[in-house]
């Protein structure tokens, strides 16, 4: 980084001209970009003199006019301000705030005259981080304030940006809630067990969603589905898709009607038209035991029972939002094993890499992986196929990834 120090005394500039002072010498950490906004020259003499007595590595610009510091900030934005509160062009307060606004993440340091008693704390009420009172000045304290003050001004950046981050993060809870809500089951015969994973860190939710409820009849419905993308407007559509269809299930709609009208939400909700999302609708009846699935654009769901898992063959039909009115959605009927679980999920985890090759794992790796599960339990193993899915792929293919498992006994 290139500062400048001075070794002799600087001509006098003429009225509001930027002024560097000094030649360049460099180093490699905690250099200070100085602006010195003061009218008077023999002030400004001063305070050169007081920083070329100091330790401190520094670049040191002079202005003699707001205006004039303005535009060198516009230039090159100084990590500290030492201000005059009587400019030809500004006085008081009003020069801070108009500073703070052109650069409100440099650290402003205000030099006031022995007869301002209170000027200096008004100041720093008002956004300066500092003051010095013109003619008490050493050098060791000038290097002092100017030093704590960036520093100061960097920790208030900072709780700033955790302030958001905590905002942002609190936003992303809100939209997890909405897409993964509570299932509603009023029967301990059947479970359900979800997990639900960002693509990227840090990133908005994506369109994933997935919901479980049972009727009065004793069916339990579920969906899961995924809106192409990822971000907010994707996770805002999801929760939208979710929350449509827990209502339109409870008032008693079904089957191809129901995608319908899911189809008819997505096209009214969504925010461009390219948007579409698949989807899989399943209605499990555990006192007949079987199963019936619609697709929408969704692969099949695995079937696991007896430590064995197999794709359960289905009847596809187009995404919804891909052809609206199309309607070509079928429902396939599946006969169930007394005990055992439906596994529905997003190609979030089967569309990752199957190792270090170009093989990817799908289904065919998903049985394998349930097949060689090392504990049967219904967490486990949700847990362990995220876990192995995720070593295999080694961070090649980012998506979100949900998973719903929906068992019977």
């Amino acid at each position: 980084m290139t500062v400048r120090q001075r070794t002799g005394t600087a001509p006098r500039p003429a009225l509001g001209s930027p002024v560097d002072l000094g030649p360049e010498v460099t180093t490699d950490q905690d250099s200070f970009r100085i602006l010195l906004v003061e009218d008077d020259a023999g002030d400004a003499l001063l305070v050169e003199e007081l920083l070329a007595d100091t330790a401190l590595m520094h670049t040191l610009v002079w202005t003699q006019t707001l205006t004039a510091a303005l535009a060198e900030a516009r230039r090159q934005t100084p990590d500290c301000v030492l201000l005059d509160l009587h400019l030809p062009d500004a006085h008081g307060i009003a020069a801070i705030r108009t500073l703070d606004a052109a650069c409100p993440h440099t650290a402003v340091v205000v030099l006031t005259g022995l007869a301002e008693s209170t000027a200096g704390a008004q100041a720093v009420a008002n956004g300066a981080q500092d003051y010095l009172v013109k003619g008490q000045v050493t050098p060791d304290l000038l290097a002092r304030v100017i030093r704590y003050a960036v520093h100061r001004e960097l920790a208030d950046r900072a709780a700033v940006e955790l302030r958001e981050n905590r905002l942002h993060a609190s936003e992303n809870a809100r939209l997890e809630r909405g897409l993964l809500p509570t299932p509603l089951l009023n029967s301990d015969r059947v479970t359900a067990t979800t997990r639900y994973l960002p693509g990227r860190q840090r990133a908005l939710l994506g369109g994933d969603f997935l919901d479980v409820v049972q009727t009065g009849d004793g069916l339990v419905h579920a969906v899961i589905g995924d809106v192409s993308g990822h971000g907010p407007d994707e996770a805002a559509l999801g929760v939208s898709l979710r929350i449509t269809w827990r209502a339109l299930t409870l008032a008693g709609h079904r089957g191809g009607e129901l995608l319908d009208l899911l189809e008819r939400v997505l096209v009214a909700e969504r925010p461009r038209p390219e948007m579409f999302a698949t989807a899989t609708i399943l209605t499990l009846d555990p006192a007949a035991g079987t199963a019936t699935v619609h697709l929408a654009g969704h692969h099949e769901a695995l079937l696991c029972a007896n430590g064995t898992a197999a794709e359960v063959p289905s009847a596809h039909g187009v995404a919804l939002g891909i052809a609206p009115g199309l309607r070509n959605w079928k429902p396939t009927g599946v006969a169930l094993p007394d005990r055992g679980g439906l596994l529905l999920y997003t190609d979030g985890l089967s569309e990752g890499y199957n190792g270090p090759g170009d093989q990817r794992l799908n289904a065919d790796g998903l049985i394998d992986l349930i097949e060689r599960a090392p504990d049967p339990g219904v967490d486990q193993l949700l847990d362990h196929l995220i876990s192995t899915a995720q070593t295999l792929n080694a961070g090649r293919h980012a998506d979100d990834l949900a998973i719903l498992h929906l068992g019977w006994s």
